[in-house]
This record gives structure tokens, sequence and C-alpha cells, in this order.
């Protein structure tokens, strides 16, 4: 298990543990521990702070930047409180594009329970999308550094992901490249965790895995939990979490289907699941046919959504991945 190294260049040492402490009590109270109250130790124990060393606020017109050493007392006092708000925060922006961020702690939380590795056995995991490391981190904490491969397309971000990680005194691996394609020199993994919106399931990631591993991922809004069989085959509910992350960089790119929604009722429009319904069917299905699938099941939540992956061919289901809902992803 990695070892912290003393915070000496902390900034109000007392102040920031006593924000981390009420960041992981609102986590609890959410209820996002329950699953696995093991990663409550986690929270406690890694200082989110070391890694978002400067974020970015949106404003009108642009973003807002807060930094650790702004000579402004003021300033500096709010990018600490929202260092240890349970919030996303904007990390790394370029000509007004998102390109990452730290996710919103207690959905992290959620999605490390999911993982279910507390039953004490040994897990390999990697992780896809390195962002500030922080995952990374909370990862290394609990399962052991040696054990956490984390990937990102961008050496910046997997430099600064190294940077923070031994600030904070882990050291997973942190490799640079496509995470579409894993990371097949640290292979074999029990875990795959991904921290960006995929669009469909990286074959390489299920001959990476070992036999009965866990893959969890944000595909369309939601969140995909699938077993894997073997180098072709992966089945798993959606999971009744919502999620919005930045999407994978290096595989396809969906292009936005906003166009098509013109014509489609506004109350429909502003139902979360059924956003969650036109992002999982885009580009196979058309849209007035999933409102009128909406509507004629009832407005389906998630759970009643899964993936099967089966050699060549992946498709997304409802209640049945052999029922008469299908759609190829």
């Amino acid at each position: 298990m990695g070892a912290q190294a003393p915070l000496s260049d902390e900034p109000d040492p007392a102040l920031a543990e006593e924000a981390r402490a009420s960041l992981v009590r609102d986590i609890a109270a959410g209820g996002a521990f329950d699953g696995d109250p093991g990663w409550r130790e986690a929270f406690e124990a890694v200082p989110r702070h070391l890694f978002v060393p400067y974020y970015y606020l949106g404003v009108p017109g642009g973003y807002e930047r807060l930094w650790g050493e702004d000579p402004d007392p003021v300033r500096r006092g709010r990018w600490l409180r929202g260092a240890y708000a349970d919030a996303p925060l904007a990390t790394r922006v370029r000509d007004g594009e998102l390109l990452s961020s730290s996710s919103q702690p207690s959905l992290m939380a959620r999605m490390l329970v999911e993982l279910r590795v507390g039953d004490g056995g040994t897990y390999d995991v990697l992780e896809i999308g390195a962002g500030t490391g922080y995952n990374a981190a909370l990862l290394a904490h609990r399962l052991g550094e040696e054990h956490v491969t984390t990937v990102d397309l961008d050496p910046e971000i997997t430099e600064s992901a190294r940077r923070h990680l031994a600030a904070a005194g882990y050291r997973p691996a942190v490799v640079t490249g496509d995470g579409a394609a894993g990371c097949a020199e640290r292979a074999p993994y029990d875990r795959i965790i991904a921290t960006c919106t995929l669009n469909a399931v990286p074959r390489p990631w299920l001959a990476q895995c070992r036999p009965g591993a866990l893959v969890l991922a944000p595909l369309a809004t939601g969140l995909i939990a699938l077993r894997v069989r073997d180098a072709e085959h992966a089945q798993g509910r959606f999971l009744h979490t919502p999620a919005y992350f930045v999407p994978l960089r290096g595989g396809s790119v969906r292009e936005p289907r906003e166009q098509q929604l013109g014509g489609l009722p506004r109350r429909a429009l502003q139902s979360e699941l059924f956003r969650f319904l036109l992002e999982l069917t885009a580009g196979t299905v058309d849209p007035y046919e999933a409102l009128a699938l909406w509507q004629r099941e009832g407005r389906p939540v998630r759970e009643r959504f899964g993936v099967t992956v089966s050699g060549e061919y992946a498709w997304a289901w409802l209640d049945d991945p052999e029922g008469p809902y299908a759609w190829p992803l």
C-alpha cells in the first residue's frame, strides 16, 4: 500500500484537514460508501487539494482560474474550499474546450464501490483516463500502488498526474497512451474502470482481462458494469447512477445529434432518462422510434438496459439481451 509523504508544503493544513473531513461526511451522508465502507478511509487519507493545485470555474464568457499559490488569501481560501466541494472541477481547458477534469467525489466513491473489491482479495486495476491522478491515488491507497495502472493519451496530463501522485506519496504506474487500446504491458487485469465516456466497448480491454473481471465505464449518460467471460465475451447492465464525463479521446467520436431532435416533445427531451436512451441509441435508432419505445415501455429506468459483447458484435438491449428490443452499438 502506498505510503504518504509528509505534507510540509500543504497550505493551511488545519483548514485542509477540516475541509476534507467535511467532504467525507457529505459523501457518507449521501450513501455513496454504503456498499463498501472501506473506501471511506481512502477518501479520509488522500488529500484532494494536492491533485487540483489549480482549476477553472465556469463564469459568463469563459472560465475563472483559482490556484493554491494565489497571493490573495481570500482567493486561496476559495480555491481550498472548492477543492473539497462535492463537485467536478475543470482542470484543463484549451481554446474553450474542456479536456480534463476531477470528477465529483461522491460519484467517484459510487464507482469505486461498484468495483466490488471489498472481499480482501488482490485486484489488478487499469484506470482509463488519468485525470489529476486523484482516483488513481484512492485506488493505490486501498489496493496497493503496485496493483494500479492509469493511462491517458495526453502526455501533459500523465506528467501532472504523476507529479500530483508523488506529492501525495503514491507511485502507481502512469502510462501515456491510447486508453482505447488499454495497456497490454501491464495486463492482465481484474478490474478496468474508465473515467471518460465511451461510444462502444474497446475490444482490447476484454483481451487484457482475466476471466470474471469487471469493466465499469460511462456509456451514454450511464454506467455500464460488464462481467468479462473471455477475450470475446462480456455482458452486464447499467447502474442506476447517471454519469457525465468528457469523451474518451483516441477512439471514434460520435457526432452530436441535437440537430435531429427539434421535433421531439419538450417534455420528453427534459427527461434525463429519455436523454440517456437517445444517447444509447444514437446512430442506430431513429429518435422518434426511441421516443415510441420509451413511451410504450413506461419510461424505463437505466437498470433495465444492458450491453452484450460477443466476438465482433456488440449490442445494447432492454430487459433481455435476446429480447425484442436490441440495437447495435
